[in-house]
């Protein structure tokens, strides 16, 4: 009996594991918010003020992640492809207006993050 117990504890356990590596379906919401927030990054002019375009893109990579963790836990590999996209956003947010030369550094590095983020959402099935 115990050694029952144990293997039913153990495969409780795995599927927890195994569960979040398991990946998330195609879904039209996630897919339309990702390439907002890629025409978003697209948009930046360096040479206006930045922190508007920053503060608009924050919001587009917060209603994605909002609406990724109200489908509950099964998006969480999902989330986890934003995540460079948010920390790089916030932090720009966080420091304000910037030089050119800073914007066109975190306007490339988002548009990288964005195009990787973009291929896992969009090529789900």
């Amino acid at each position: 009996m115990r050694i029952i117990s144990l293997l039913f504890v153990l495969a409780l356990s795995g599927c927890s594991t195994l569960q979040s590596w398991i990946p998330s379906f195609w879904d039209d919401n996630q897919s339309n918010y990702i390439v907002q927030a890629r025409l978003d990054i697209e948009g930046i002019d360096c040479s206006k003020e930045q922190l508007p375009q920053v503060v608009a893109l924050q919001k587009d990579i917060r209603k994605f992640e909002l609406y990724s963790e109200s489908k509950g836990s099964l998006q969480k590999d999902v989330l986890r492809v934003v995540e460079p996209m948010k920390g790089t956003v916030d932090e720009w947010a966080k420091r304000g207006e910037g030089s050119k030369t800073y914007c066109e550094i975190k306007k490339k590095l988002l548009a990288q993050q964005a195009e990787r983020a973009a291929k896992v959402i969009l090529g789900r099935w």
